[in-house]
């Protein structure tokens, strides 16, 4: 059977910008090419798992504006039900990514994510309990992803929790999450939390898989990298689904490791997770 994966997390209008480097202050600078596509890293882990045959319910929150439209549209594209994704007063959440030679940054604003309260997710407490793993991340309010966590809890559903960004969600949610998985900055925060299963992100060099005191590497794939935006939540996406189906650790980050891999190859976040046949290929 396909597994039944809850998302509560965030859903973002990326705007993302490619530059030849970092503007200095006072600086103005001419870019090379701006794209628009669907992001937020709960709506991305949402359609990274849908893509891979899971049953999907998104939680969470758009404004009542054009942009909250298209990101509505671009679930319901992608086979995930949206029952459970309200509309707020305040815009829908806006994410302006800034990518040059070397890196990638992003600022985010919030908007309507943190109109998603605590209560809207307990409506969800069936759905949650339903399903075989829950999708946390740190761009919503710590109330709501608290609150998810503990009905998951209750209920034996599995917790994967993606601390990203590091805040106040994480001491939050953090003692209840069955795996975290961490990018390299994000793993210097987790000196004070030692979860089941700690998985780290490396880029192009795959991945660490800590289990009690033991660590496996997993390497990743070589591929050209056209946009890194999104290819963290391609892993986390494939990792929980793999992570369902074979309760092993390993066998999903050597799973998750191809789909970050596949998802870098062109523009975009959500538009790139990718399908069982590309990570096969890989």
């Amino acid at each position: 059977m396909a597994a039944q994966v809850v998302v509560v997390g965030s859903l973002n209008y990326d705007i993302t910008v490619w530059v030849p480097q970092r503007p200095r202050a006072d600086e103005t600078l001419h870019g090379s090419k701006c794209e628009e596509n669907p992001g937020g890293k709960g709506a991305n882990q949402a359609v990274a798992a849908a893509r891979l045959d899971a049953t999907v319910s998104m939680i969470g929150c758009v404004g009542r504006d054009n942009r909250g439209d298209y990101l509505l549209a671009q679930l319901d594209a992608a086979g995930v039900d949206r029952t459970q994704v309200s509309r707020g007063d305040a815009p829908t959440g806006t994410a302006v990514i800034t990518i040059d030679p070397d890196d990638v940054s992003i600022i985010v604003i919030a908007g309507a994510n943190a109109e998603l309260h605590a209560k809207q997710v307990e409506r969800a407490a069936e759905e949650i309990a339903a399903a075989d793993v829950l999708l946390l991340q740190g761009e919503v309010g710590t109330e709501a992803a608290r609150a998810a966590a503990v009905l998951a809890a209750a209920s034996n559903t599995k917790i994967v929790f993606n601390p990203a960004p590091f805040n106040d969600v994480a001491a939050a949610v953090l003692p209840l999450a069955d795996v975290v998985i961490v990018n390299r900055q994000e793993a210097k925060e987790m000196k004070d939390f030692s979860p089941p299963i700690l998985v780290t992100t490396l880029g192009a060099e795959g991945c660490e898989v800590q289990v009690g005191q033991e660590i496996t590497r997993v390497t990743a794939p070589t591929v050209e990298v056209v946009d890194p935006t999104g290819a963290g939540d391609a892993f986390v996406g494939a990792f929980s689904v793999a992570f369902v189906e074979t309760n092993d650790p390993i066998a999903a980050a050597l799973i998750a490791v191809r789909a970050g891999a596949a998802a870098v190859g062109s523009v975009g976040a959500q538009p790139r997770m990718p399908r069982w046949t590309e990570i096969d290929d890989l």
